[in-house]
């Protein structure tokens, strides 16, 4: 297993989280105080997607980026949660190529700052940290900024933006419970916070009408010129390649590199949000953009590291960071047409937190998975523990085994898989935390 030595950056987080709340406490005074003492970092952005949704906002996120860094712009991206390292949240734009990750020298340097600014003020760690942010975006030159939300959207401390050049809300299910409200409903009222008066709105793929009503609804009492997916614009499959169409035409592309058929919408709605914000998308900046997405444990393909080299050789490893029954459906669907074109035994590894929902996750897997291993996730208070997970599982129809770690679930896969059969297919995942877990202990980090 990789132990990396945390970086004087992460060994400050550190040092907040032992002074400061760790969790969430949905509200926008505090953060909103801090950023008028550093005087308003937030408001010298420049033009921001700002991104919410259950499932999905991180690929979007990634597809935007691709399609602005595809013209040469210079795109800060701020993501959450991170997998491995804090710095991954905090990707700074370069004119001309690829952002990189902030240096731990700067991250440091806007941590010291925030902190000194705050004074000892009640505030949480992810304010902090959202804070540190707009800092680093601020100071540091670029086209466009893309700016995913914590949790929620209202409420969230990214939701000081006050003009985005775009609010793009991304598919809504049933998540995040015990803090945006116990129906789809409430939930999108919490993700439709991020829709600014005036400004435009761009509707993600939704499978829930009422959820779309609540969105559409906050939009006309704002304003806010919106566009719907599926009504407005659209992106779907046809022969091997992505056709997408709006009402300024209709694009011919290759697919995305981010496998899944979830990820046709995904892109449709990053191209809608970013043409929405401003900027054109031609078919060939758009082409590009396809074949050069990257995007860190959403169907990521494991080729190489200290974990791959455990399982039987030639096995198919696929790491994903779905939790929840909406994400759980659309690797599912992944996996079936993976088995539809190439069958193999199809094994998974599975560690989740217990603000989830693991029998809906799990069923989707019903009468796919051939057996199910689940794993505690390493350095987390929250992990629901393996033989509770296995119970989960098992009670929606899965064979299922708890083991002590990834490696012994490797261990147990190459002990069962047979010389007469293709060699497996391996899905590890169920929680981001768990795919940063599987990332360091492979030594493959983002980057």
């Amino acid at each position: 297993m990789t132990n990396l030595a945390p970086s004087r950056a992460e060994q400050e987080i550190d040092r907040l989280l032992g002074i400061y709340p760790r969790g969430f406490d949905l509200s926008l005074d505090r953060i909103a105080r801090l950023l008028d003492d550093l005087g308003r970092p937030q408001d010298a952005m420049p033009p921001v997607i700002h991104v919410a949704g259950t499932n999905g906002k991180g690929s979007a996120t990634a597809f935007a980026r691709a399609l602005l860094e595809a013209q040469g712009l210079a795109v800060h991206v701020h993501t959450s949660p991170h997998l491995v390292r804090w710095h991954e949240r905090y990707r700074i734009g370069v004119k001309g190529g690829a952002g990189r990750l902030v240096s731990d020298e700067a991250l440091l340097e806007a941590l010291l700052k925030a902190e000194r600014v705050n004074a000892g003020q009640p505030i949480t760690v992810f304010e902090l940290l959202t804070a540190v942010t707009f800092i680093l975006f601020a100071e540091n030159p670029a086209d466009a900024a893309v700016i995913e939300v914590g949790l929620g959207g209202m409420y969230d401390a990214t939701n000081v933006l006050k003009n985005p050049a775009v609010s793009l809300i991304m598919p809504i299910a049933m998540d995040h419970q015990q803090w945006l409200g116990q129906t789809i409903e409430e939930i999108a009222l919490a993700k439709a916070g991020i829709i600014k008066r005036g400004a435009a709105a761009v509707f993600g793929r939704q499978d829930d009408n009422d959820a779309l009503g609540v969105l559409v609804d906050r939009a006309e009492k704002l304003g806010a010129p919106y566009v719907i997916y599926g009504q407005d614009y659209l992106a779907h499959e046809e022969n091997g390649r992505l056709i997408y169409q709006d009402d300024e035409g209709l694009m011919d592309l290759p697919l995305p590199a981010l496998p899944g058929r979830h990820q046709y919408s995904n892109a449709g709605a990053s191209i809608r949000a970013v043409k929405a914000a401003g900027f054109t998308i031609t078919e060939e900046i758009a082409a590009r953009a396809m074949t050069g997405v990257t995007w860190p444990a959403r169907l990521q393909r494991l080729k190489t590291g200290t974990l791959v080299a455990l399982a039987p050789e030639g096995s198919e490893i696929w790491l994903d960071g779905g939790h929840n029954p909406h994400g759980g459906r659309a690797v599912a669907e992944a996996m079936a047409g993976f088995e539809e074109r190439d069958p193999r035994p199809f094994y998974m590894i599975s560690g989740m937190i217990n603000t989830k929902d693991p029998k809906g996750y799990f069923e989707a897997f019903e009468g796919l998975a051939r057996h199910v291993f689940t794993v505690g996730i390493r350095n987390s208070d929250a992990t629901i523990d393996p033989v509770a997970l296995a119970q989960d599982a098992a009670e929606v129809g899965l064979k299922v085994e708890p083991v002590e770690s990834a490696v012994d679930a490797l261990t147990r896969i190459a002990q069962l898989a047979r010389a007469d059969e293709r060699p497996p297919r391996i899905l590890i995942g169920g929680s981001l935390y768990f795919a940063g877990n599987i990332l360091e202990e492979n030594g493959t980090l983002p980057d």
